[in-house]
Parts: C-alpha cells; sequence; structure tokens
C-alpha cells in the first residue's frame, strides 16, 4: 500500500509540471491552431536568463523572477511579431515547422551560451527540502510549489477565457478569424498576447523545473508529457489539459515502477497515437464545424 501511494504522489507531483506545459501549448492553439514545438526552449531560455541573473550578476530573486517574466512576455510577443506573422501564406502545417526551427534556434544559443554541463539553479526552495503526508510517503516542498502554481494558473485561464473581452477575443480569433476581424478585433494584436502569455507560462513551469534539473535539454521531456496531456485532454480545453497531465503523469510513474523504467517514455507516445485514432478531440475537446 505505501508503495502504491508513494508511486500515486509521484505522478502527481510529476503531472503538475506536464499542466503547465500543456496549459501553455493549448494557449496558443486556442487562439491559432498552431501547436507550438518551441514552446519548451521558450521557457529553457527563460530559466537561464533567471540563471544568468542570480549567478552572474547576483540580482535578488525578487527583481530577477520580475524581469525573467518580463522577458518571457516579451520573448513570446516578438516571436509571433518577427517571426510568424512575417511567414508569407502560412499554413498550420508550415507553422508548426517554424516553431521546431524556432525549438532547435533557441536550443543552439542555450547550449552556445551556457555549455552542456548541468546547472545548480539558485532557488528560494530547495529540491531536497519534503514533508511527510502519511507514514513513508514524502513530498518536496517544491513539488507541493509546483502543483499549487498549476491549479492557481488554471483556474486563472479558465476565467479569463470566460469572463474577459480579451479571452472570448482569443476564443473568436481560432474559430474564425474573418469574422473576428469583421467585428473589430485586432488578431494580430491578440496573436501577439497569447503568444506572450503562453511564454509566461512556458517560464513558469522551467522555473519550477530548473533547480531540480537543470541543463540544455531539460525541457524536452515536460514539453512532450505536455503534448500528450493536452491531446488527451483535448487541445482546445485548458481544464482537459490539466486532467490529462495527471492522468499521464499517474499512468506512466505505475508503468515505470511496475512494470519497465526502459519504457516509461512509451506512454506519452501510446496516449498520443491512441487519442488521435479513437477520440482526436481528446477527453474534454470539442472540434468546430465550418459550414460551407
Amino acid at each position: 500500500m505505501t508503495d502504491f501511494l508513494l508511486v500515486l504522489a509521484s505522478g502527481i507531483t510529476a503531472g503538475s509540471s506536464y499542466a503547465l506545459m500543456g496549459l501553455a501549448m493549448v494557449i496558443i492553439y486556442k487562439t491559432s491552431g498552431v501547436v507550438n514545438f518551441a514552446q519548451g526552449e521558450m521557457g529553457l531560455i527563460s530559466a537561464y536568463i533567471t540563471f544568468m541573473m542570480l549567478d552572474y550578476y547576483g540580482f535578488g530573486y525578487l527583481a530577477t523572477f520580475f524581469w525573467a517574466f518580463v522577458f518571457a512576455l516579451f520573448l513570446g510577443a516578438l516571436m509571433e511579431f518577427a517571426i510568424l506573422r512575417r511567414a508569407k501564406d502560412p499554413s498550420v502545417l508550415g507553422l508548426m515547422i517554424i516553431t521546431i526551427g524556432l525549438e532547435m534556434i533557441l536550443l543552439g544559443l542555450v547550449s552556445w551560451k551556457f555549455g552542456a554541463d548541468p546547472k545548480d539553479m539558485p532557488f528560494p526552495i530547495s529540491p531536497f527540502e519534503s514533508i511527510e503526508l502519511v507514514e513513508n510517503i514524502y513530498i518536496s516542498v517544491l513539488e507541493v510549489l509546483t502543483i499549487g502554481v498549476a491549479t492557481a494558473v488554471m483556474l486563472i485561464l479558465f476565467l479569463f477565457f470566460r469572463f474577459s473581452k480579451l479571452g472570448v477575443a482569443m476564443k473568436a480569433v481560432q474559430q474564425n478569424p474573418m469574422a473576428a476581424k469583421l467585428m473589430g478585433i485586432s488578431t494580430n494584436r491578440v496573436l501577439m498576447i497569447t503568444w506572450s502569455i503562453s511564454s509566461f507560462v512556458g517560464a513558469l513551469a522551467a522555473l519550477l523545473i530548473a533547480p531540480a534539473n537543470m541543463g540544455p535539454f531539460m525541457m524536452w521531456d515536460p514539453l512532450l508529457k505536455g503534448f500528450a496531456a493536452a491531446v488527451m485532454g483535448g487541445m482546445t480545453s485548458l481544464g482537459g489539459a490539466v486532467v490529462g497531465a495527471y492522468i499521464v503523469g499517474i499512468i506512466e510513474n505505475f508503468f515505470g515502477t511496475f512494470i519497465s523504467i526502459e519504457f516509461k517514455s512509451v506512454v506519452a507516445f501510446s496516449i498520443i497515437v491512441i487519442m488521435l485514432c479513437v477520440k482526436p478531440s481528446g477527453l474534454f475537446g470539442r472540434h468546430y464545424v465550418k459550414k460551407v
């Protein structure tokens, strides 16, 4: 019973990181219909900017996190304005290929500037500080923080998309960009803000992952699992992405513990394949049918 609860707790904490990445990807998809494969590396470079300010220049935590999030917002807006918007006759497939190229460019920049060696990210909370949930079941304080942040971000985004004018405008742009323009919505501005918000959420995920595992490739696994979570829950559903993230985290931890640790990563790929074959819209998502 103890092993079961321990694996369950590990799955829930892993799912929280996947949830943040899934949310970041869903935000962009809900507005543009594009899957952003550069999402992980956008968070990665924000984390390394944070590391540089803390370790190289000795900035305080509050100032560092503030400017790191400002950088993340600017990076998202810059990518949409300077690169995605400049694509000639863009298609969804073409834009997705562009995001893959951006992913490799950002990864190359980080590797060139900081090297491939792992780093120790200064952080106000140690990844080794733990609290005991029940007898012999421990969870780190950083993992508790990750769960809390993922929950808070989900609630804020749900309220934002449901009740704010900008959130409604984002959904309108995704459903029908031409109709949104006719209704007076600036689609370019909406898309730029969307990329900024998504970059901010991705930076949150990276900063919570970095203290325990900081390296140039630290976001590849969370990106894959976050994408699998979004596909399972529905690429248009914020809540679905979060539920999917916890399902992925729990399933892969049980699989790795009781079946085979070597094939643990197969779980995410299997979920993507199964959901795309059985229910492409995901558990909670839905596709909008356009009449012609």
